[in-house]
């Protein structure tokens, strides 16, 4: 590749031709001396770039058993449509060793949830906030922007906090597709993603919602639902290195 972008004998001829023409300056040829240099230190430099790209590493550390985790969200957070301990959290945090608190609130909104956050930071510092939210302002049809707004302000406490964000997408309901099994998450959680930086547990959701036999309801999984979404989070946070 670095031959294509600056050929080695590129600079190299004109230099020669210039110092064995009659009449060429000493000025000319020290000149074309540093010209040569010049690209010889760009070609360098563009080479230790592109193999930093390449050997970068995009993805987190490793969170130890014992961390602390808050999993914030709605009723899909909570647990509703199924038993004790089979919500998400309680299954991510036996998969895991981590101490997970689980911060769902039926019926909560995006809107309403942002209010209640900064006083959740504040009490358990987690290393890791899990969101799961905007599904009910859905329902009440709020717009997407004033949804997007709302959780960009949540992603922002929580990463301003210092702690890793990763958010759940969640599908934007329509009983049609529901219906064909064919859900897909709302198109503000990946704006979100690239927008903050946010780490992005998209399709899981969607897909529960998308197979009656994993839903309680329309909007909520049941056990074996729980069981496939908190499996599709914990190869997302595998992927990204917290596991």
């Amino acid at each position: 590749m670095m031959q294509a972008l600056f050929p080695q004998h590129s600079a190299q001829k004109p230099l020669d031709r210039l110092a064995g023409r009659p009449g060429a300056s000493a000025s000319c040829i020290r000149g074309a001396a540093r010209f040569s240099r010049l690209l010889r230190c760009l070609s360098g430099l563009v080479l230790a770039t592109l193999l930093c790209a390449c050997g970068s590493d995009p993805g987190y550390s490793s969170l130890p058993a014992g961390s602390s985790v808050l999993a914030f969200g709605d009723s899909v957070t909570y647990g509703t449509g199924a038993g004790a301990g089979q919500d998400y959290p309680t299954l991510l945090a036996q998969a895991t060793g981590w101490n997970i608190v689980n911060a769902g609130i039926p019926g909560d909104t995006a809107r309403e949830a942002k209010t209640r956050l900064p006083a959740l930071l504040q009490q358990h510092r987690p290393a890791l906030v899990i969101v799961e939210l905007g599904g009910n302002d859905f329902l009440r049809k709020r717009p997407a922007a004033q949804v997007k707004a709302d959780l960009h302000n949540i992603i922002t406490q929580s990463q301003d906090s210092g702690a890793i964000t990763a958010v759940i997408a969640v599908p934007r309901l329509s009983l049609l597709r529901a219906g064909i099994g064919a859900l897909s998450d709302a198109d503000i959680y990946a704006e979100l993603a690239t927008e903050t930086g946010v780490l992005l547990l998209a399709d899981s959701f969607s897909a529960v919602l998308s197979d009656e036999q994993l839903r309680a309801d329309p909007v909520h999984p049941n056990a074996r639902g729980y069981q496939v979404l908190s499996e599709g989070v914990l190869e997302g946070l595998r992927e990204a290195g917290l596991l």
